[in-house]
């Protein structure tokens, strides 16, 4: 049986795994590589595999730096299914697609202006995703699944965003039965939205992230102190906006419940908060329709804002010239807008309109990959391009890392700790290699596991 690392190895995006044995062939994950020089490198590159050889795909979640490079597998002539969880399946339609239009727009943008990579076509197309949709096979948690003669496997609450999941595999190898975990992205327990991950009790081997493997979350009180000073501090007393890059699907969701909470503690001023993305709306409601995925108080604040006509005033805008038209507001509004790195989408243009301003206030509320905008911004940097204009950056930076839907160092040690025995083999994986290493030496201390190892990207191991 053979393991090879194809993307997330020594780095946090381009989520791959490819898992081999005589008679099966299994890809866990097809990420997109977002930040960094070389991620379009990296994206266009021919796949390591011949598509058309896999069996199958199975999907941790919908994210893209785990799911964005399915149409161009699927393109490429992968023909058969797609497994994931039904919330995940659902939020995959309007991912993808979303994914396809913005690549559209940067390539139309890049030939106005001449940029790199001006004339190249789009990774894919709409149609592609569409193709792809249609092999898309939901499945429930914690199910037993039997995708292939030589392979059970089951999916489990990663506590992550809606729909995420650890994935539990029993393979056939030869007559022997392997077992293996894939941790995909983990989530904060005692998170609001989402349930705490599910825990695992043994594993042969163990693919697990290490994303924040080497630091530690604010509690939630202090992090929800730190939420409600930058906002009421910039909208009552600098008398300025709020700006807040958010990935669309989970981290919008837990903000706009965050803000709407505290408004109804009394804990922040009137406001009016826009959540500028279309992709967010059509999110929210999928998150609305899978209420028995979510913890109870969720839930319960969910339905409140769905019927919820007063204050604080929430703006859900879809129209371009809508969204356009943000850029004139000069004080008292709360924009949440994708994407969460900075890289793509409608936020860009609400930093280029107000990070010069000091006033202003950003506040980064998820991870920044090395090579991002969103990295650049919080490493300090005193001028960044925007549709390559120089522009200032004037504004008051929040860098909120207790908002982040990933596991802190000590969540993931106690999501470890749960495994009766250590596995044979511990590959720790989308974390920056530092983090990594740190991580590693962590676990090894703390838990006294060994048979841990940190691949390198594109290493294979014989399990």
């Amino acid at each position: 049986m053979k393991l090879t690392f194809l993307g997330a190895a020594g780095e946090v995006t381009g989520s791959s795994f490819l898992l081999e044995t005589e008679q099966l062939r299994v890809l866990v994950d097809c990420g997109m590589f977002q930040g960094g020089r070389d991620a379009d490198t990296k994206n266009y590159a021919p796949f390591a595999f011949a598509p058309e050889s896999l069996d199958l795909v199975l999907l941790t979640h919908a994210h893209i730096d785990h799911s964005g490079l399915l149409p161009r597998l699927v393109a490429q002539g992968f023909r058969g299914r797609i497994y994931a969880t039904a919330a995940t399946a659902d939020l995959l339609q309007v991912m993808l697609t979303d994914s396809a239009h913005i690549q559209e727009k940067e390539l139309e943008w890049r030939g106005k202006a001449g940029a790199r990579g001006a004339g190249r076509p789009p990774l894919y197309t709409v149609a592609e995703v569409q193709r792809t949709l249609r092999q898309l096979s939901p499945v429930e948690y914690d199910a037993d699944l039997t995708p292939h003669p030589n392979l059970r496997c089951r999916f489990r609450d990663a506590g992550h965003i809606i729909g995420s999941a650890i994935i539990e595999l029993w393979v056939d190898d030869g007559g022997r039965t392997h077992k293996l975990v894939f941790s995909g992205d983990l989530g904060q327990p005692s998170r609001p939205l989402v349930r705490d991950p599910t825990p695992i009790a043994e594993a042969d081997v163990l693919v697990v992230e290490s994303t924040y493997g080497n630091r530690l979350h604010k509690n939630l009180d202090d992090t929800l102190a730190e939420l409600e000073h930058a906002v009421t501090d910039t909208i009552t007393r600098k008398k300025g906006n709020v700006i807040i890059p958010a990935f669309a699907v989970g981290r919008t969701q837990e903000i706009l419940y965050l803000l709407v909470d505290l408004y109804r503690q009394g804990r922040l001023p009137e406001m009016d908060i826009y959540v500028d993305s279309p992709m967010a709306l059509k999110a929210t409601d999928i998150t609305a329709r899978h209420w028995d995925l979510l913890d109870k108080d969720a839930a319960a604040m969910l339905r409140w804002m769905q019927k919820w006509q007063g204050k604080p005033r929430i703006h859900f805008v879809e129209d371009a010239l809508e969204s356009a038209s943000l850029q004139h507001i000069k004080h008292g509004a709360v924009i949440i807008s994708a994407s969460g790195m900075c890289n793509a989408g409608r936020i860009k243009h609400h930093l280029r309109h107000n990070l010069g301003r000091r006033d202003s206030t950003v506040i980064i509320a998820g991870f920044q990959a090395a090579g991002t905008l969103g990295r650049r911004i919080v490493d300090g940097a005193k001028s960044v391009r925007l549709f390559g204009i120089p522009v200032p950056v004037k504004a008051e930076i929040y860098t909120i890392g207790g908002l982040s839907a990933h596991a802190d160092q000590a969540a993931l040690l106690g999501w470890l700790g749960h495994f009766k025995k250590p596995p044979r083999r511990s590959f720790i994986v989308h974390g920056e290699r530092d983090t990594a290493t740190l991580f590693a030496g962590t676990i090894r201390e703390r838990l006294g596991w060994t048979g841990i190892d940190i691949p390198a990207p594109h290493s294979a191991v014989i399990l």
